[in-house]
């Protein structure tokens, strides 16, 4: 694959400092990926302006980064400074995450009419039409939103399950905004636990389940209801 260059730049104390980086390999390291600084970097100098070529002082790199080695500035630049994404790039992350939404909906949506999946080209053609704005944020944070959006398009349903969770209360705290894009009703008992009824897209329960085992180290209870259950039946 042919190199893509790009600037990755910061400013310290109202001064700038810019590198020429090549931005596969900036983005890995800023994930936290062991990638050599000496590989990312396409020259090895600090610019003020990388245009003009014009360098900042040693002096304006030991007052800003405590160091005026070249490979340990620019390592601090790719890690905490702003590295700019071409439009190219930006529209190629946008249609990855276009098609993982796509195949999320392809695989948990149905059509209300008639129980049927919806093609790949139909929900797509939705997205356009809504006018959604597919963000970085993980699937499971936004694909409420998007459901509501694309609905006014495709008579669209996501296949569901309803769950009541009883969550001990040392963990209330930290569950609380996991279920909260999810949370139907709710119930504080006696002893301070939690129990809620959520609804949770099937494609989604998966995650769901990871996220709050991780944060309740596998304490809280669940179990599937049916609709007619009431919150307060066991």
């Amino acid at each position: 694959m042919a190199v893509r260059q790009t600037i990755a730049r910061i400013k310290l104390n109202n001064k700038h400092f810019e590198i020429i980086v090549d931005l596969d390999l900036a983005l890995k390291l800023r994930k936290g990926e062991v990638v050599s600084i000496q590989n990312v970097l396409l020259t090895n100098d600090v610019f003020s302006n990388s245009q003009d070529g014009s360098k900042p002082s040693s002096a304006d790199l030991m007052a800003c980064f405590g160091t005026s080695n070249t490979f340990e500035v620019a390592d601090r630049i790719v890690k905490k400074g702003e590295i700019q994404l071409p439009k190219e790039f930006k529209d190629e992350q946008r249609e990855v995450r276009k098609k993982k939404i796509i195949d999320w909906y392809s695989r948990n949506a149905v059509d209300v009419r008639n129980g049927r999946p919806f093609t790949p080209q139909m929900i797509s053609s939705a997205l356009d039409q809504a006018g959604v704005s597919i963000d970085n944020r993980p699937i499971d944070q936004q694909i409420n939103e998007i459901t509501e959006k694309i609905q006014a398009i495709l008579p669209l349903k996501v296949e569901t399950k309803k769950l009541a969770i009883t969550i001990p209360a040392i963990y209330t705290g930290k569950v609380y905004g996991a279920i909260s894009d999810y949370k139907e009703r709710e119930e504080w008992l006696s002893n301070g636990s939690l129990r809620v009824i959520v609804n949770i897209p099937v494609g989604l329960q998966s995650e769901f389940y990871d996220k709050l085992n991780a944060i309740t180290h596998g304490a809280a209870l669940s179990e599937e209801i049916k609709q007619a259950e009431s919150l307060g039946k066991k």
